[in-house]
């Protein structure tokens, strides 16, 4: 056995992240959500067996990423503050959530669609609670114009 065996942690952690670093946006969600749609739509207009496997596969995986950002959004970007003065949100996450998992589990067009309304309910929350000015770092001017 060698030093390094011995020190070599016996666990790894995934997070984002457990600073934490105090970036958080609903948008990584909605990136994974509109993952799912477009694969939904691509697994419908394809022929190709081989290509509807991996379709299925890897919207599982983007569906699972949804869930994991809406999940750090309502762990560690909510507040009790704005629980008590935007209670929507406790329901809008669980929702989302769940509705992840639907999404997850289903082909249909349908529920990828009710899982983006959700998520923009909720950045509609984070926007009112101050998420972009106590979040996110203010864009380059030239990026803008």
């Amino acid at each position: 056995m060698f030093l390094t065996d011995l020190l070599k942690p016996k666990t790894v952690a995934y997070a984002h992240c457990d600073l934490p670093c105090g970036v958080y946006d609903p948008e990584q969600a909605r990136i994974e959500a509109e993952s799912c749609y477009k694969i939904i739509e691509k697994y419908h207009a394809s022929n190709d067996e081989h290509f509807k496997a991996r379709a299925i596969v890897i919207k599982e995986e983007r569906a699972e990423l949804t869930k994991h950002h809406i999940d750090v959004l309502w762990s560690d970007y909510f507040k009790p503050e704005h629980v008590q003065k935007y209670p929507e949100i406790t329901e809008l996450c669980w929702k989302a959530a769940k509705q992840c998992s639907k999404v997850k589990g289903s082909l249909e067009i349908g529920e990828a669609k009710t899982l983006l309304d959700m998520i923009d309910k909720i950045a509609d929350v984070w926007t009112k609670a101050g998420g972009p000015a106590a979040t996110r770092l203010p864009k380059a001017a030239a990026a803008r114009a």
